[in-house]
């Protein structure tokens, strides 16, 4: 009669992880390193700050020298565009945090770790894209919907405030979220490409501030006809109820600035699969 002798639960053996890289687990992993940087919050929160609160700073200084402004100012005036007016200051900390969601991992050298665990390369790039892009916007669209009801209590006591149901007012509010993001997506695509921290913010500034100002000395036929396909300001034209100068219609501005962020997105990713880290 033979009999079964057990194995003292000490002596055996561990149990195997099961399953391979996924796509999930790269999201997870890009969720822990973006939130594990000291920079990621602090740009996220100017960035946050910048969108929900400079507005309401810039409609009570308007309010207070109401008198002041012009008849055209006056009459023109538009809570709408002044309530996701930060974005001029959120568009920097958002892109060049943009940048820095990769870059900074070429200037440590931990872009190797990650591309070792995943060999295929490109599913890193989309889940950085993934995370970035999805907390960007969230954090955006709160802001500006802060800043939106904010500036319309300020600016309740000369009668101009508008309720989102006004023409133009939700789609500036989401716009502005929208953009953003698409800066953001835009700006990583730079950083891979590029995969230095400083050559990255250098193409993001001149992609977007230096490139208008160049623009803005050629002939006047010539200019007025380029401007509004520039990223800058087809990007905006989804936050915007009144812009200077020719513009695109609001989604035909943002159609062309998708454009701009899907060409350095590509780029980036044909450098990525094709040079070593």
């Amino acid at each position: 009669m033979s009999t079964v002798t057990a194995i003292p639960a000490r002596t055996r053996p561990a149990p195997q992880p099961t399953g391979g890289v996924t796509q999930l687990r790269l999201i997870r992993s890009e969720w822990t390193k973006l939130w594990s940087l000291r920079s990621t919050r602090w740009a996220l929160l100017v960035a946050f700050l910048a969108q929900a609160a400079l507005p309401v700073l810039i409609a009570a200084v308007q309010m207070g020298r109401w008198n002041q402004l012009s008849p055209h100012d006056q009459a023109t005036y538009s809570s709408i565009d002044t309530a996701v007016a930060g974005w001029r200051l959120s568009q920097l900390a958002i892109g060049v945090l943009g940048v820095l969601v990769i870059s900074g991992e070429y200037s440590t050298g931990m872009i190797r770790s990650s591309l070792m665990a995943a060999p295929k390369r490109l599913p890193v790039l989309w889940a950085k894209i993934a995370v970035f892009a999805s907390v960007t916007f969230v954090l955006m669209l709160v802001s500006a919907f802060i800043a939106f009801f904010a500036v319309q209590a300020v600016v309740t006591q000369h009668h101009l405030q508008h309720s989102l149901g006004d023409p133009g007012a939700l789609r500036a509010v989401v716009g502005v979220a929208l953009y953003l993001t698409a800066l953001g997506v835009l700006c990583t695509g730079l950083g891979t490409l590029l995969r230095n921290t400083a050559g990255g913010i250098a193409g993001f500034v001149l992609l977007l501030l230096v490139l208008p100002l160049i623009v803005d000395i050629l002939p006047t036929s010539l200019n007025q006809t380029v401007s509004k396909f520039l990223p800058l300001q087809s990007g905006v034209a989804v936050a915007s109820i009144h812009q200077d100068g020719p513009h695109l219609a609001p989604w035909a501005g943002f159609g062309v600035f998708l454009v701009y962020m899907v060409v350095a997105v590509i780029a980036g990713a044909a450098v990525l699969w094709r040079k070593d880290a």
